[in-house]
């Protein structure tokens, strides 16, 4: 597991320049979307309120998610002790370095969002736990041990804290192999890893049911928090592949071929076909025993104005990417594959406005500048933190002891 001598022409000290157009667009998409939120939640109509902090929800989580993807394959790679992945650990060690500002701002959506009443109101509200009120509900207050504003923050700040502080630390440790060399930072990074996927492990669906599953409280899944994971985790796979093809473009990361895009695109189709068995057993399980609580979650979704995406959001997560994706060379092919990643990061867009709209927004339906401008200001503002991150390493981790292996990475 030594550092090996490497006898290429790569240039493993070759740093990525942020500057010229990539800058200037993530800067103006992110100008567009702050005065997007901002003229959605100074409006004097109720309903573009309600729909902004909806969709700041949208985007803070799918933000934190894929910032969080990063940190989980980091993880994923140290403990399994990979050699395929080493040459593009770069990427997603930029997503990991940036998620405890995503997480921020995350958090202060849900404290907002919390106590202005606008996004969980259906289990945060006066009287919904008494039984002396007017407003009383006997299934709140049921699970009121749980749903609470206290240990709703406490698990918030708990949860995306030790997901930042691991996800940091893998990438800060990497960043002193390449000054240090050896062995030692490599070894802290897989003891992390292992303990990271363990507080990961049990507490991302915990974390999924308080941010997300609660909008709805008299509902729940337990199969929602691996539905959001296999989300989550396609997501992130999208991002990765799709820098990487950029970069390439750019004429960066040489040592970077077509075997490792193909392996990305291996996970995707993999995860893709993953996330449409959860996500069908949730629906079918539910349709099946046809019980009132439960079918109330899906019988909203089954509205006239939201049950074309209902199932446009099934053909482009799964349909789409496995009957482009089964095919080897289209695999390798960067043109499609960046396709695909960005047909599916839009899917999944779709896939967590479908999960959040019907139980935050009562009185609205359908897309407008409101879901583009919030959407748009965060792609600039994570196009923004994760490219100026990247530009202050080298792109190889050139002391990284499985490097050589990455290099003569075939399938």
């Amino acid at each position: 597991m030594g550092n090996h001598s490497h006898h290429h022409d790569y240039n493993f000290s070759e740093q990525f320049t942020f500057t010229g157009k990539a800058r200037v667009l993530s800067l103006v998409a992110l100008a567009v979307g702050v005065v997007a939120i901002a003229i959605g939640l100074l409006s004097s109509d109720h309903i573009i309120v309600e729909r902004t902090y909806a969709n700041l929800l949208l985007m803070g989580y799918y933000f934190t998610c894929v910032c969080m993807a990063g940190g989980f394959f980091l993880a994923i790679q140290y403990v399994t002790q990979s050699g395929w992945s080493s040459g593009m650990i770069r990427i997603p060690q930029a997503m990991a370095s940036v998620l405890p500002i995503a997480a921020l701002i995350l958090l202060l959506i849900t404290v907002v969002g919390l106590f202005s009443h606008n996004l969980y109101h259906h289990w945060y509200g006066e009287g919904l736990t008494d039984p002396n009120s007017p407003n009383y509900d006997a299934l709140v207050a049921g699970k009121s041990a749980f749903l609470n504003a206290p240990g709703f923050l406490i698990r918030q700040v708990v949860f995306m804290g030790a997901y930042s502080i691991c996800s940091w630390l893998l990438a800060r440790y990497s960043y002193n192999e390449d000054l240090d060399g050896g062995l030692y930072s490599y070894k802290r990074s897989f003891k992390l890893s292992a303990l990271f996927l363990v507080i990961f492990g049990f507490t991302t669906p915990i974390w999924a049911f308080d941010t997300i599953m609660s909008l709805e409280a008299h509902w729940f899944s337990t199969m929602f928090g691996w539905y959001n994971f296999a989300a989550m985790w396609v997501s992130g796979l999208c991002v990765i592949t799709l820098i990487i093809i950029l970069l390439k473009k750019a004429g960066y990361m040489a040592w970077i071929n077509e075997n490792h895009l193909h392996d990305l695109g291996k996970l995707i189709f993999g995860f893709s076909i993953f996330w449409t068995y959860v996500w069908f057993a949730q629906f079918m399980l539910i349709w099946y025993a046809n019980i009132p609580e439960e079918t109330v979650y899906f019988y909203k979704r089954w509205e006239p104005e939201y049950k074309p995406w209902f199932w446009i959001n099934v053909v482009i997560n799964f349909v789409a990417p496995v009957l482009i994706l089964v095919n080897r060379d289209f695999v390798r092919n960067s043109r499609i594959l960046a396709f695909v990643c960005i047909l599916l990061l839009l899917g999944h867009w779709l896939d967590y406005y479908i999960m959040i709209m019907p139980g935050t927004v009562e009185v609205h339906r359908g897309f407008g500048w409101i879901e583009v401008g919030t959407a748009l200001g965060f792609v600039g503002l994570f196009s923004f933190l994760v490219f100026n991150k990247l530009s202050k390493h080298a792109l190889a981790p050139a002391k990284h002891p499985f490097l050589e292996e990455s290099l003569h990475h075939q399938i």
